[in-house]
């Protein structure tokens, strides 16, 4: 029988920024105080350092006096330029890969990264620190044992309403992000499949007008109807079979109750009788017959 032996590593050791490594360091996603110290030594030893945008970082970097060498990697750049810090990689350089806010690799092209530094067996370690997922649902008030993180819903509406359906009946809370000028839309698509489900509303996170809305679905559409979304969401939505599914709320409702439901929610008439439609499992003219009455 083969055994493991340990030794015990210094604090320093730990710390030590060792040639061809990648660092995924973590960076505040509003309040600068959130940085570690970890975080700090890291950019002030690696060698370069691979940025989402070199200005957003630069604009860190220079507020903690660091000067260090960058390469912008993103979204659209990641193959290209993640060959060339690859390169680099196994010439024995070290490099902090950054985000614009919060954790590299989590809804991130990082991720891309982080895979071929593993297909080529070059060490990546994370410095820890702020996450907007993490951060919302433990102020959320929703169940935190299990949950699914959803990232962006898509632009296009089938693509968007095909995520919301393949989710839909998902038992973990459901976490989404979202940009200000697309949040009545998603949240009324979300009404439409999930039903009228809790949901905690977390704008502006770690930032001086952060705000916290714990409510339902319907009562957010009801909201926004009024009032403009301002800053980025993180949108917690509870599960599936959390108070009894919601699949049939409207099983006390009127045809007229079911689609007023819908249309006092922000939806347009016409959207609101496709959902009851959908809901009830019903041809979508024969709602529009019965709303006609």
């Amino acid at each position: 029988m083969s055994s493991v032996k340990s030794r015990n590593v210094s604090r320093e050791d730990k710390n030590e920024i060792k040639g061809g490594t990648l660092y995924l360091v973590a960076t505040p996603i509003g309040n600068l105080s959130d940085i570690s110290e970890r975080a700090i030594k890291t950019l002030r030893e690696v060698d370069f350092i691979a940025a989402e945008d070199t200005r957003n970082t630069g604009r860190l970097l220079s507020f903690f006096g660091i000067s260090k060498p960058m390469i912008s990697y993103f979204e659209h750049n990641k193959r290209e330029r993640g060959e060339i810090i690859l390169e680099r990689l196994i010439k024995g350089e070290s490099c902090a890969l950054v985000t614009d806010a919060g954790t590299p690799a989590i809804s991130d092209p990082g991720e891309d990264l982080v895979r071929l530094c593993a297909e080529n067996n070059i060490p990546v370690t994370s410095v820890p620190g702020c996450s907007a997922v993490v951060n919302a649902l433990a102020l959320s008030a929703l169940p935190t044992g299990r949950f699914a993180f959803e990232g962006f819903l898509s632009t296009n509406k089938a693509e968007r309403k095909k995520h919301l359906e393949s989710v839909k009946s998902d038992t973990h809370t459901l976490i989404f992000y979202e940009a200000p000028h697309k949040l009545k839309t998603t949240l009324a698509d979300m009404l439409c499949v999930f039903g009228d489900r809790k949901i905690s509303l977390c704008r502006e996170l770690t930032k001086i007008n952060e705000e916290i809305m714990r409510t339902t679905l319907s009562g957010a559409c009801e909201y926004y109807s009024t009032n403009e979304p301002r800053g980025e969401y993180v949108l917690v939505i509870e599960g599936a079979g959390e108070e009894g599914k919601n699949e049939n709320f409207f099983s006390d409702m009127t045809v007229a109750e079911h689609i007023d439901y819908y249309v006092s929610s922000g939806m347009k008439k016409m959207d609101a009788i496709k959902a009851v439609a959908k809901d009830r499992g019903v041809a979508k003219n024969e709602i529009y017959k019965q709303s006609l009455k």
